[in-house]
């Protein structure tokens, strides 16, 4: 999934990303950014990340600009 930083509390590391396809909310898991090239996160942040068994957003990494789909580059 890919969607971008709602909120960001880097004190606690709670945060919330909303998801480009239905926007609907989800709440950062506690490990969301381990293993990953972020140390923390801004507001208005892209990202793609994947659904722990809690339906919490974790697995955090930045994607090409093809998975981005940004206009301009080709799939």
């Amino acid at each position: 999934m890919q969607g971008v930083v709602k909120a960001y509390d880097p004190q606690t590391g709670d945060g919330v990303l909303t998801c480009d396809t239905d926007l609907s909310d989800y709440d950062l898991a506690g490990d969301a950014l381990e293993g990953s090239v972020f140390r923390m996160l801004r507001q208005g942040q892209r990202v793609i990340f994947d659904l722990d068994g809690s339906g919490r957003a974790t697995a955090l990494r930045l994607g090409s600009e093809i998975d981005m789909k940004t206009p301009g580059h080709a799939d």
